[in-house]
């Protein structure tokens, strides 16, 4: 259940506090597949998946910038931010890959509030966030998002 944050003001509040988790999604190799076609990059870690299997992962695994992009959607299920017009991705502080996400992997998305500073109409937001793979020992994807919301 995703955390619903009623304001702006809100967000001031939860500097520090995890949000939770999202449910887990499926990685499909053909999500791999058309992130291969969107971006150029057809690396056969990624899109060969017979290949891949006498590679380093022992099968295809997922773009690390893939794992990145599914972030907004995850995010949706672990929080709601109400009280405002819009909100942006503004972009990210930092993104590192610790271990891969291996195709036909189950992934979900935690996050904590990081800070919260106003801009002109309205607030920055940077939220912790981890990507997990189902039973892995370390995470697949630790970012600092930043979001802007406006009034």
């Amino acid at each position: 259940m995703a955390t619903t944050v009623e304001s702006m003001e809100a967000f001031q509040k939860l500097i520090g506090e995890h949000l939770g988790y999202s449910e887990y999604i499926t990685v499909t190799q053909e999500q791999v597949n058309l992130f291969a076609d969107a971006t150029g990059d057809h690396q056969w870690i990624h899109v060969d998946p017979e290949r891949a299997k006498a590679g380093p992962f022992g099968g295809p695994i997922a773009h690390g910038y893939l794992t990145l992009s599914l972030i907004p959607v995850l995010l949706g299920q672990v929080v709601r931010v109400e009280g405002v017009t819009m909100g942006v991705n503004y972009g990210a502080n930092k993104v590192r890959f610790p271990s891969p996400v291996p195709v036909g992997s189950q992934i979900r998305a935690g996050a904590a509030v990081a800070s919260v500073e106003e801009v002109s109409g309205g607030i920055q937001v940077a939220l912790d966030v981890t990507i997990e793979v189902k039973d892995a020992p370390k995470p697949s994807c630790v970012a600092q998002i930043v979001f802007r919301y406006y009034r």
